[in-house]
């Protein structure tokens, strides 16, 4: 169940309320806000006389429901909107990795020449092999800042483990918490102290459930600007990396009041389809699109497969900028 306290409730009384029914409690800006257990139905007797409002929920998905907000949430990237009724989708790209300066500003003047105003790269890198390439760290992060200093870009990027997550938050604009990440409850309470955005990529084996709550952790902590990126799911195909769930992004928009973020490029790990998908994703009225692109992807130091070079990025954007418009969306 969720609460909205009423705004003249002080803190020590919200506490209160909040150990007794064994409540998360943040603060909106106007009130205190509970979130109980959903297994609670019932409003109790002793916070009637402070409650203004409450919503009994089926599930621990609450605070993402549509259930408690109708409308997709609105959220502030750089000089754009997503969501609410802005009908932007915003296209963000880059190299998988930032492996030097050379390297990301070749990727900067590329988007700064498409008038694309998202720049994602990955400096700390969670890698299946212990002998890949790890990333440069706190060095790549200075160099999106770099990029977005010079460029006004909105940089984006992952977050490996708590570790070093506060030097995410520091640098990038929207923190990515990968699917290898994202039940790492170190990155989710940090990241619910902050208000910049966060993006969460399902894991490749997590349900759609457990993907929204995910997402209530850091809702939960107060932070009200999440996103929820599929990437693909782990499924019996051999034929393809994952398989991209356009079904549970449907359901996504139906249930969930958060914006969705679709990764083509992670789901098929190949860059010949990466249009293609491109293009389906862009016609199911999405909010944003990640696309891995690098400036050469044969001496790529990570998923080297499926990132586009600069000509087929190129390509990609003049292909569904008319499917976007055909389903009333702007590219941004």
């Amino acid at each position: 169940m969720i609460i909205h306290l009423n705004p003249n409730v002080s803190e020590s009384k919200a506490h209160d309320h909040a150990k007794s029914t064994e409540s998360a409690i943040f603060h909106d800006g106007q009130r205190f806000v509970l979130v109980t257990p959903s297994k609670l139905k019932e409003l109790p007797a002793s916070l009637a006389s402070d409650t203004e409002a409450h919503w009994p929920m089926d599930s621990d998905i609450q605070l993402a429901s549509k259930s408690y907000r109708s409308e997709t949430r609105t959220i502030k990237l750089g000089d754009v909107s997503i969501g609410g009724s802005s009908n932007n989708t915003m296209v963000a790209a880059g190299p998988c990795s930032v492996e030097s300066e050379e390297q990301i500003r070749q990727s900067a003047s590329l988007m700064t020449e498409l008038g694309i105003k998202g720049l994602r790269g990955g400096c700390y890198k969670p890698r299946t092999s212990p002998y890949s390439f790890q990333g440069l760290g706190l060095e790549g992060l200075k160099l999106l800042s770099k990029m977005r200093e010079e460029n006004g870009f909105v940089i984006v990027s992952e977050v490996r483990d708590a570790t070093h997550v506060d030097d995410v938050i520091e640098h990038a604009d929207v923190i990515q918490i990968g699917a290898k990440s994202m039940y790492d409850h170190g990155i989710l309470k940090a990241c619910a102290k902050t208000k910049k955005p966060i993006l969460i990529k399902r894991g490749f084996g997590t349900t759609l459930q457990e993907f929204v709550q995910a997402a209530e952790f850091v809702l939960s902590g107060g932070n009200p600007n999440v996103m929820l990126c599929e990437r693909g799911i782990r499924t019996f195909e051999t034929k393809t990396r994952f398989t991209l769930d356009l079904c549970g992004v449907a359901w996504l928009k139906e249930h969930t009041n958060l914006p969705i973020i679709l990764d083509p490029s992670h789901a098929l790990g190949y860059r010949y389809g990466i249009e293609d998908l491109s293009n389906a994703c862009v016609a199911m009225g999405i909010d944003g699109l990640l696309v891995e692109v690098h400036p050469d992807p044969s001496v790529a130091k990570s998923d080297a497969a499926q990132q586009l070079y600069h000509d087929q990025f190129r390509d990609l954007l003049k292909a569904i900028k008319p499917v976007a418009q055909a389903v009333g969306r702007t590219i941004v």
